[in-house]
């Protein structure tokens, strides 16, 4: 592939619900570009981009794959995402090296959750919008009922640049508006006769919107001068790169129709890097902001937005070139870890393939293998031009299961395995729960930890199960109690004898353990009494009620008695674990539950089955707010009633619906539900 200046490039993401064939279309723009010789498809598993055994599996996209083709004498770069919500973390890292956002809705379904998730996105990034209605040739097809959704959904810039000839099996081709010419078949000929009137308005509503785009064209458009078609077509390329037009495009990707003059499209009137506003940046370590000059013959600047594990070359890094050009056989610093990185072969990314490159210039993205230390989200820089780009804005892990082995000894190949694929794949989080000694695996969703335990067994070769995890409860007491425990062994030889006197009271809660040593006249010699604690600490981490750590209590010990020749140090440890025990069942036990604290955002309409489905859910309605035409209901929810939240909520929302779950306080578990955890521990 020949080198591109970054004012040939167009860096495009596709989003959009699962299922509106962006990964079709990404296929159909390959083989139309002929950078692929035949048109592969999702349904018989001969895809250029869904190529994970996973995604052949399932035939959907699972993973961000890029894919460049060379069209009109530019490099296009094809950023194709899935469109399941349990694999958003790869939308997002996408959508942050793009310059323009194609958002694919389906001729049929029209606008789905995924086309406003795929929206937000965008905007929330400052990208420039175009969308394209897919499946012009299936059955019930509709392209003006999809269009009347996009623009009363996202507004009246929302503005038809293609116009379908025929629908479902009579789709034919496509009307140009803004060149004024039919395209049928790759001919280009007449617009027909029944949609000239349409074709007329909608030409109209582009002219005004591309007026608006340009000083000097509204101050000519206002005069009621006409707009010559050269004039339109700036207009219109200032207004989608300014975000003042949403063009809509349409075509058939599994018929290839429409396609060749999306591409001309893409290539004539999408923003290069160039042509976008330049990203701002921190300057080292410091505070102060700066602008990234987009050229080539600015400082080096580079983010990573993917990390890959490539059977052949071990480690892949991909990355978008900010500024500057990144060379192959060089140096380059990773300011976000302080390291020097040495860069070997530089390669550009062709769905599975990589071909070798000697550089990657501003604007272009590319990939390098064997980085040692730079992960997804770092910045790499000239290390006497150092800079900071804002990082990529994984979403939070919502669903958590505990990883089971199916094998004996399997652990360090789990734990070495998910450490691997969490460098793939920032959204999932793996820790150690330290109160159940469980291994807790989270995601986005049930889908997404299925795949990652999938993709465990195929590349590691370990076979896991996920449980639902235990609830790390504590124990704790409500009274107060004096009590003795007495170890006394007489059995031939040495014996042993440890005598104590504790109290035992409850601290308030997160206090954890305080030991009191109030011996007096010497009744506990001096040097058992560290062995008295240590029996009460040991005792405190098994548990006595139900098998969990107890916490927040106060031990006293304020009497005894010694034997000088029995007595010993882990005579004092039992006597104290007995007392501990016996005490401790004496003075109103309880089981404490964690609760945490959910923030759960929701379109209005869905609001009162949430908070019907919190109360039921033993929680307690905080308050609630308004925010960007959502609403956000807080509330304290136990831990344990939450375990499947994720999966509850986007039933309840059709996928709508948003939560963060964070920690809160612990709290006394209810008599009947205390009853139930203490007999299943017994039964365990």
């Amino acid at each position: 592939m020949k080198n591109y200046s970054s004012n040939q490039l167009r860096n495009l993401v596709l989003v959009g619900h699962g299922g509106c064939g962006k990964t079709m279309l990404a296929d159909a723009m390959l083989f139309t570009a002929k950078a692929t010789d035949r048109l592969g498809k999702v349904d018989e598993g001969t895809s250029v981009l869904d190529y994970d055994p996973e995604e052949t599996k399932r035939k959907i996209s699972i993973n961000t794959v890029v894919a460049p083709c060379e069209y009109n004498s530019c490099k296009i770069n094809i950023l194709d995402t899935p469109g399941f919500f349990d694999f958003i973390g790869e939308v997002k890292s996408a959508v942050k090296v793009a310059d323009t956002g194609v958002i694919v809705a389906c001729a049929v379904s029209g606008v789905e959750v995924g086309t406003e998730k795929g929206w937000r996105f965008l905007e929330e990034n400052d990208v420039a919008r175009v969308f394209y209605i897919n499946k012009m040739d299936r059955e019930n097809a509709n392209f003006r009922k999809v269009l009347a959704a996009l623009q009363d959904k996202f507004g009246s810039r929302v503005v038809p640049v293609y116009l379908p000839i025929g629908e479902a099996e009579n789709f034919q081709g496509i009307v140009d508006l803004i060149r004024g010419k039919a395209y049928i078949n790759g001919k280009e000929g007449e617009i027909p006769a029944e949609l000239e009137s349409e074709a007329k308005e909608y030409y109209h509503q582009l002219v005004e919107a591309a007026a608006e785009a340009d000083d000097d064209l509204l101050g000519k458009y206002l005069e009621g001068e006409e707009l010559t078609p050269a004039e339109v077509m700036t207009g219109f390329k200032k207004g989608i790169a300014a975000r003042l037009i949403f063009p809509v495009f349409c075509g058939s990707a599994l018929q290839n129709k429409g396609i060749d003059r999306f591409l001309l499209d893409i290539t004539e009137f999408f923003p290069s890097p160039l042509d976008v506003e330049a990203i701002k940046v921190r300057k080292g370590l410091s505070d102060e902001e700066t602008e990234l000059s987009p050229g080539a013959d600015g400082a080096t600047a580079a983010l990573v937005f993917k990390t890959m594990a490539d059977p052949f070359v071990g480690k892949l890094t991909l990355f978008r070139v900010y500024s500057g050009v990144l060379k192959s056989d060089s140096h380059i610093w990773n300011v976000t870890r302080n390291q020097d990185e040495r860069v070997g072969q530089l390669f550009v990314i062709k769905g599975k393939n990589q071909e070798p490159v000697s550089q990657i210039t501003a604007g272009d993205i590319g990939a390098v293998a064997k980085l040692q230390y730079t992960e997804t989200g770092d910045t790499l820089c000239l290390k006497e031009n150092q800079v900071i780009i804002p990082p990529i804005d994984f979403p939070q892990p919502k669903l958590s299961m505990a990883v089971v082995p199916k094998g004996k000894g399997d652990e360090e190949k789990i734990g070495s395995g998910l450490a691997r694929l969490r460098e793939e794949d920032p959204s999932i989080k793996v820790e150690k729960d330290t109160t159940t000694h469980e291994l807790i695996l989270s995601g986005l969703g049930d889908l997404h930890l299925e795949v990652i335990t999938s993709k465990l067994q195929k590349k590691f070769g370990v076979e896991v199960e996920l449980k639902t995890p235990k609830v790390p409860y504590k124990e704790t007491i409500k009274g107060t109690v004096k009590v003795e425990g007495k170890h006394k062994k007489q059995s031939g030889g040495r014996g042993q004898y440890g005598h104590v006197w504790l109290e035992l009271e409850p601290l308030p809660t997160g206090n954890g353990f305080e030991f009191v040593d109030k011996i007096f006249g010497g009744a506990v010699p001096k040097q058992y009494i560290p062995a008295v604690e240590k029996g009460l600490r040991e005792t405190m981490e098994e548990g006595i009620l139900a098998g969990y750590p107890v916490v927040d209590i106060r031990a006293t010990l304020y009497d005894g008695s010694y034997h000088s020749v029995d007595s010993s140090e882990m005579a004092f440890k039992i006597a104290a674990s007995m007392a501990l025990k016996k005490g401790f069942m004496d003075a109103k036990p309880i089981l404490l539950e964690p609760v945490m604290l959910i923030e759960v955002t929701v379109p209005e309409e869905f609001m009162g089955d949430i908070m019907g489905d919190l109360n039921k859910k033993r929680g307690r309605i905080l308050g609630m707010e308004p925010q960007d035409g959502m609403q956000i209901i807080r509330a304290h929810v136990p831990l344990a009633e939450v375990f499947q939240y994720s999966i509850d909520l986007r039933s309840m929302t059709q996928g709508r619906g948003d939560f963060t779950l964070t920690f809160d306080h612990y709290e006394e578990v209810p008599g009947n539900i205390a009853e139930e955890v203490i007999a299943a521990a017994k039964a365990e």
